[in-house]
């Protein structure tokens, strides 16, 4: 999976992308003159209204940076950084799509390989980064009252991240309750996000599907199978969110309170449902440009612009001590007499 795709939901379609790349030749920052920002405009433009999930939207917010492009409304930003931005935004005007983006690089961006490339030094490199990180698990510990706490920064791809992932939740096994922080998760790949969740539902059970611009849909179901075997299907679980929760870390929150099988406490997540592309704009420009739309199984709608409204709203910074404090209350209340004088224990133990 390519670094740069890690906001998305589901692994960025790589296999198109050298068919895709442009002949443009970009200046620096320093060099760029107008004509180059009118040709990155209108390789933006047609981008969008030929591959932009919706078609509607996509043919409007091309026509609109064509129009600004015309009157000369590019020229006027000061650095090619700030024009990327305001093209962004009057695309997002449009759209209001948190995915959809134009990002520029002075120094420029390496070529995106198609897919199947054995570019050794980069997956290396790539590897690397996700070893030190732990594969984005930082933290996996029983908290007082044998309530389970995962800290999860990024759904890293499950082929690198499994077994750390499979090897967390079974270290967690034996919690009588699990929260899950996704505070300041980015997003990363929908496939862990279901190898995770196999752990907390019944078998093969469905999630959100991927719907494209041509109405055609790809479901998405929890693996047949939980390595290790599963943690619970009726055990309480919380998931903290805040305003940096974005993407595959919304369907993770999305999936359970749309199942009813978690509480959501903290603050609204960031609101991005749309999967896509990353796709070079020349050297120094990239975009990337949703082709699918997330479509819950439940409520056929999804989180996009909107984000994950928790459950239990609260500051972010909060979150965790009130998901314990959930957490213990509900055990409390499902606990015998020989259970109940550590778990008020634990429960005066936990801080604000």
């Amino acid at each position: 999976m390519n670094r740069g795709a890690l906001c998305s939901i589901r692994t960025a379609y790589l296999s198109s992308l050298g068919a895709l790349a442009l002949s443009l030749t970009l200046a620096s920052e320093a060099t760029a003159e107008p004509q180059t920002r009118r040709e990155v405009v209108e390789a933006v433009a047609a981008r969008v209204q030929a591959q932009y999930v919706f078609v509607d939207k996509g043919a409007k917010a091309a026509r609109l940076i064509r129009s600004h492009a015309k009157r000369g409304d590019y020229d006027k930003p000061v650095s090619e950084k700030e024009f990327a931005q305001v093209l962004t935004a009057d695309i997002y005007a449009v759209t209001k799509d948190k995915h959809l983006v134009v990002r520029y690089s002075a120094a420029g961006y390496p070529p995106i390989e198609p897919a199947g490339t054995n570019d050794l030094a980069a997956r290396a490199a790539d590897l690397l980064a996700m070893k030190r990180s732990n594969y984005s698990v930082p933290r996996a510990e029983v908290l007082a009252g044998n309530v389970g706490y995962l800290k999860i920064e990024l759904f890293q791809p499950p082929r690198e991240a499994g077994p750390t992932l499979v090897a967390a939740m079974n270290f967690l096994a034996n919690t009588d309750s699990l929260i899950f922080d996704l505070r300041d998760n980015g997003g990363g790949d929908a496939a862990a996000v279901a190898l995770v969740l196999s752990y907390l539902t019944a078998p093969q059970t469905q999630l959100v599907s991927y719907r494209n611009r041509d109405g055609k849909e790809t479901q998405s179901w929890t693996p047949p199978y939980a390595p290790g075997g599963p943690w619970s299907t009726t055990r309480p679980v919380y998931v903290l969110t805040n305003g940096k929760t974005f993407s595959a870390a919304e369907e993770f929150a999305f999936d359970l309170q749309q199942l009813k099988r978690a509480t959501i406490v903290g603050g609204q997540s960031r609101g991005g449902a749309n999967p896509g592309l990353i796709l070079p704009i020349g050297v120094h420009y990239r975009m990337f440009l949703p082709n699918e739309t997330a479509v819950g199984p439940l409520s056929g709608g999804n989180w996009e612009g909107a984000g994950v409204t928790p459950d239990v709203p609260t500051e972010p910074a909060k979150a965790l001590p009130t998901a314990h404090r959930l957490a213990l209350q509900a055990l409390l209340s499902k606990a015998d007499d020989a259970e109940k004088p550590a778990l008020e224990d634990a429960l005066k133990s936990v801080g604000e």
